[in-house]
């Protein structure tokens, strides 16, 4: 069962943290034609396209190993979060001799976001044609989605196979909290990946149907959508002070731990904070790592912290953490 607290937050805290650190909030961060990353590292962007939308990703290497193939780290961010958030964390695990990917997903960031219609199409349907025309679309953006999130993730590791210097053999993907969760999802979907960190992780979305209150908003808002309502507005806070409103329908169907039998392959590393604040690890991460049938896994509790201090005090030790275990399954240290 979730808790009170864990059924707001369990979803995306990341947000929250961002907004006190100032990462989250558009413009607080450097965009990535502004942004200066220290001399021995070669940074650049990439497009991915995903379901048709292009999406922002930033790219970091040490730039003594240019034009080689890497062991590669892909990371996104968690709810309302940015790819220009996990910067600095890129720039460390590019140190360390890997290739690091970052993305923002669709409606976020810096990538484009989905297009819809004002109004009805102005063409006619024709079988076995794809037709060109012109009309009026309105974006939508900075919603959370976590079934459109997870396509994201997956077309950014097709399209990172085709990215001269990735080692496809030797994949690795990284998040937290909200993204925690997504990475163990995709895990136990894509074969490629071989390594996976997930850092204080929200593992099930389902507490929008919970309770009886729960399902009947979570429904109505379904209905509503379905008969052609907007989606909500850009940076909603409808859940806490969480930015970007939930698509609860999504979310009723979105529950990365009942997957756990399916990652048997990756190694996957479980970091959690002892002094949980804002969801419980019993039916969270350390759900997911019991029921994980694979043999290389590992759970560490970090002693007297809290969800926020693997951002702040504790960042240099979970990115530690994080360079051994992708040393250890990536590399074969």
């Amino acid at each position: 069962m979730l808790t009170k607290h864990a059924a707001i937050t369990q979803i995306g805290v990341v947000v929250c943290l961002a907004l006190a650190l100032g990462v989250c909030p558009s413009g607080a961060q450097p965009r990535a034609a502004d942004f200066t990353a220290p001399g021995s590292i070669d940074f650049r962007t990439g497009a991915p396209v995903s379901e048709g939308v292009q999406l922002h990703a930033e790219l970091f290497s040490l730039a003594s190993l240019a034009g080689q193939k890497l062991p590669t780290i892909i990371m996104a961010h968690g709810w309302g979060g940015t790819a220009a958030g996990f910067r600095r964390d890129a720039i460390d695990l590019a140190t360390a001799g890997y290739l690091v990917i970052t993305f923002d997903y669709r409606g976020w960031g810096e990538s484009a976001a989905r297009l819809v219609l004002t109004g009805p199409s102005p063409i006619t349907p024709e079988s076995g044609r794809n037709q060109t025309f012109t009309a009026e679309v309105r974006e939508v953006r900075e919603y959370i989605d976590p079934i459109e999130q997870t396509a994201d993730w997956f077309n950014v590791i097709d399209w990172a196979a085709g990215e001269p210097m990735v080692d496809t053999n030797r994949i690795g993907i990284r998040g937290s909290s909200y993204s925690g969760g997504h990475v163990f999802y995709v895990a136990a979907h894509e074969p490629r990946i071989k390594a996976v960190v997930s850092q204080v992780g929200g593992f099930d979305s389902s507490w929008v149907v919970a309770t009886e209150s729960e399902a009947r908003e979570t429904h109505a808002e379904a209905t509503a959508r379905a008969r052609g309502e907007a989606y909500p507005e850009p940076r909603s806070v409808t859940r806490g002070s969480l930015v970007g409103a939930p698509i609860r329908e999504k979310f009723a169907r979105y529950a990365p731990v009942t997957f756990a039998d399916r990652v048997t392959d990756p190694a996957v590393l479980f970091i959690v904070a002892e002094n949980e604040d804002l969801l419980d690890n019993e039916t969270n991460a350390r759900l997911a790592y019991e029921r994980m049938p694979g043999k290389t896994k590992r759970y560490v509790e970090i002693a007297g912290i809290g969800h926020y201090d693997v951002y702040r005090d504790h960042r240099d030790q979970v990115v530690s953490l994080a360079i051994e275990w992708f040393d250890e399954h990536l590399k074969g240290k």
